[in-house]
């Protein structure tokens, strides 16, 4: 017998409508467009207390966490983050601390280190599996690097500047000048660690003296006195002058491609009373082929317009100010979450996105996508280049108002 006669279904509708009666339920509209309604907008204040254990300091720093408006729905991985809640490491010449998918789900394609080295302080030489891409947010850096063609570079980079190191090519950081030098790294590739890299002290330490003699051509008593455990981060002398040291490897020739670049003094592909963004990828900064990335700095009340990313996910690092990010995705699925200097955001590759300052001073943060070529798709500048009329259907609107969209690809806009 069939359990769900028709007596049945009509008992089990109308038992649905009179409970939806019973909790008030009413028709979608503009700007809470939900069935059953979602935010705080749709409760009462009883419902909304929390009369349980709770971290106040923690509950004020994420707002849109604790009342999502209205238009948030469903369910999606956390996309914030931040360095402010990663130990660091700290050795004799600085510290690091960093995000990886390990902590950070959602990050596959790449992950994030924020380092700093103090005056002389040395990142000592090594290499890694992954390529490594950096911007230097603090001081100045001294940086040296090897190609595979036995081109030598030693280049001194300062705020704003990046470098970028292919996967393998083995290379040294060293702190500058009285403050040193505070920088973020990414690496393309989600697991990757800072805390795992190869390291010349450990190779040099588990090497018989015999093969080190061998290989240097030296006596095995000159390494007597090496390190037997890694250096790691540590503390290192000044060095002399830059034209000094670029003299002293410059035997085997430059590089084809530099592997350092000036972002801060690269013209905005965006500025406008709203905000400016500054970009670099292989078109520009040439050996960078796995990384592009761009600095986006936007006015108190501006907006990221309303955009994806067609080639890749986009890694944030939050510099300044106050924000908050909205994520669309196939479900229907939104999200909006809080950010403020120092965290990191993620946003997967074409999933709509949206950024408003909500502080009173400018927002700057860093996207960083794994991709050689920069590549991104407004949704303003696809609804005005499509026929008015096919828009005005959708909408539900006039085909007037349809052709007033912007149109310029503005990039950012005012609040």
């Amino acid at each position: 017998m069939n359990p769900f006669s028709r007596r049945t279904v009509l008992s089990l509708g109308a038992a649905g409508g009179a409970a939806m009666t019973a909790f008030g339920a009413r028709a979608a509209t503009f700007g809470n467009p939900d069935q059953p309604p979602e935010g705080a907008i749709n409760s009462n204040a009883a419902s909304l207390r929390e009369p349980g254990p709770k971290n106040a300091a923690l509950d004020a720093q994420f707002p849109d966490v604790q009342s999502p408006p209205p238009t948030d729905i469903g369910d999606m991985p956390q996309f914030w983050s931040s360095f402010n809640i990663m130990p660091k490491r700290i050795q004799g010449g600085g510290w690091a601390r960093q995000v990886t998918q390990a902590d950070f789900a959602i990050s596959e394609a790449v992950s994030g280190v924020n380092m700093r080295l103090g005056p002389g302080g040395i990142r000592e030489l090594h290499w890694h599996l992954a390529a490594e891409w950096a911007i230097v947010t603090n001081g100045a850096c001294r940086v040296t690097v090897l190609d595979p063609d036995g081109h030598a570079s030693v280049q001194d980079v300062g705020v704003g500047d990046l470098w970028y190191f292919p996967a393998g090519y083995p290379h040294s950081l060293q702190g500058l000048g009285e403050d040193g030098c505070e920088f973020v790294i990414v690496f393309d590739e989600g697991r990757q660690s800072e805390y795992n890299t190869l390291l010349v002290t450990d190779w040099i330490a588990h090497t018989p003296p015999a093969i080190l003699a061998e290989n240097f051509g030296v006596p095995e008593n000159t390494f007597k006195s090496i390190p037997l455990n890694d250096l790691w981060i540590f503390q290192g002398k000044e060095p002399g002058p830059l034209a000094q040291d670029q003299a002293a490897v410059a035997s085997g020739g430059a590089p084809e491609n530099p592997f350092t670049f000036s972002l801060g003094a690269t013209k905005p592909i965006v500025r406008n009373k709203s905000g400016t963004l500054r970009l670099a990828d292989s078109r520009t900064f040439k050996v960078s082929t796995t990384i592009a990335a761009a600095i986006e700095t936007i006015e108190p009340g501006g907006v990221r317009e309303m955009h994806w990313h067609p080639n890749a996910d986009e890694w944030q690092y939050w510099i300044k100010g106050e924000g908050r990010m909205t994520v669309f995705d196939a479900g229907p699925r939104s999200k909006t979450a809080d950010f403020k200097a120092g965290d990191v955001g993620y946003v997967k590759r074409s999933q709509g996105h949206f950024v408003k300052n909500t502080g009173t001073g400018d927002l700057q943060f860093l996207a960083v996508f794994k991709t050689p070529i920069y590549q991104e798709i407004s949704l303003s500048d696809w609804l005005s280049h499509t026929p008015p009329a096919l828009v005005a259907q959708h909408l539900n609107m006039r085909v007037e108002d349809v052709m007033k969209f912007v149109n310029t690809r503005p990039g950012i806009v005012p609040g």
